[in-house]
Order: C-alpha cells, then structure tokens, then sequence
C-alpha cells in the first residue's frame, strides 16, 4: 500500500480528492496540508497544519510515496502578483522538492490549458513555469493536468465563474476535434477521479493530460 501526500485539499478538486485517496485501498496514510483543521475525520488521513513559509519545519513529517498538488489562487482573492506567484508558482515547487526529499517518486500537477512559460498572459506564464520546474526535479513519473474550465460548487461565492460556467455547457458540445476540445469544461470531481486512474498506471517519464486524456482514464 501507498503513502499519499495532498496540497490544496480544501480546493473544488482537492476535496473529491481527498475523498478519493481515502476511500482507495491503494493508500494506507493520506497526509494533507492545510491552513486549518479539517472537519474530515478517518483513520487513513494525517493533517498538517502549515503554508509555504511554515512548509519546510514540517518535512519530517511528510513521507510519501506520491505527491498531489491542486494548490491555486484567483486574481480577486489574491491582486498582487508577487503573492499570487508564491501560491500558484513557488509554494507547489517547494512542496514538490520536500516531497521528493521525502521519499516520493510520481507528482501529480493540476495546471490549466494553454500553460506556457512563454506565454505573455501572467496566469498562463505562472502555470508553465511550475510545470517546466516540476519536471526539472526529476521524478521517476510527473503527471500535468490542464482542465480548462472547471466545473462544480465551490464553498465560496464566484458570481463570474459561475456566469462562465453556465455558457460552457451550451458551448462545450460544440468544441470538436483535438484543437478545440481541450477548451471543454470540466467536473472538478472528474479531474480529482483522472488523478487516482493515472497514478494506477505509470509509464510514462512526464504525461500530460488534457480533456480527451482524462476522459480515457475515466472510461
């Protein structure tokens, strides 16, 4: 049995993701770091209580075999740029590197469509560069999943996202073939279940998964 560790469970994705990985019996200890307690209780789940300044007083506490990362921000939560980098950029760059440190091996990144560290959109250049610098440590597996529209309840109130939301599900069916489908929305729940299916089956040194790769994990 393995070992998991999860950064950003309290998000729309980490959350069926953290139910997942607690349900699954390919784990034997989920560890999760938050800001605050959960009101989740289960004899697999580890809490750490911790952010990106406190994360390395916490490493001896994190052993795992796998590393999950669904850390992110939006522009209105967090309007500085330096600290909307921190989160999206440097905080799962360092969770990633500790975790290897740690003992795992296969990291599990959650992007988005069009990442690109050239790409002169900050929220898409942020998203490429964590990518380029996961895959620069070195992991015997990294898996990159890039939803672009993410559907599902957050806890908090999003009017726009969900505005954007309702006109994906008209459009989504219109998107057809390999260059547009990858702009088809996407459960958040779905996302979280592509996760679990991929970490069943590692070949690849890096894989990158847009919608139809995630679709054909879940078949």
């Amino acid at each position: 049995m393995k070992k998991a560790v999860v950064f950003g469970a309290t998000g729309l994705i980490g959350s069926y993701l953290l139910k997942e990985l607690l349900n699954s019996t390919d784990y034997e200890v989920v560890t999760v770091v938050v800001r605050r307690k959960l009101t989740i209780h289960h004899p697999k789940l580890k809490l750490l209580i911790g952010d990106y300044h406190s994360l390395p007083s916490l490493k001896e506490d994190i052993k795992a075999d796998e590393v999950y990362i669904t850390l992110g921000t939006t522009k209105n939560k967090t309007p500085d740029q330096r600290v909307y980098y921190e989160i999206d950029h440097d905080y799962p760059v360092l969770a990633a590197k500790i975790a290897k440190e740690r003992g795992a091996t296969a990291v599990f990144l959650v992007t988005a469509v069009g990442a690109n560290p050239s790409s002169g959109v900050f929220y898409l250049r942020t998203k490429g560069e964590v990518e380029r610098d996961l895959i620069a440590q070195g992991f015997d597996h990294t898996h990159i999943f890039r939803p672009s529209m993410l559907m599902g309840n957050r806890d908090e109130n999003r009017p726009l996202e969900k505005f954007f939301m309702a006109i994906w599900w008209f459009i989504g069916p219109l998107l057809i073939g390999k260059g547009l489908e990858k702009y088809r929305g996407i459960a958040g729940e779905r996302v979280a279940n592509a996760m679990i299916k991929a970490a069943q089956n590692q070949n690849e040194k890096v894989k990158i998964y847009h919608w139809r790769e995630m679709q054909d994990l879940l078949k």
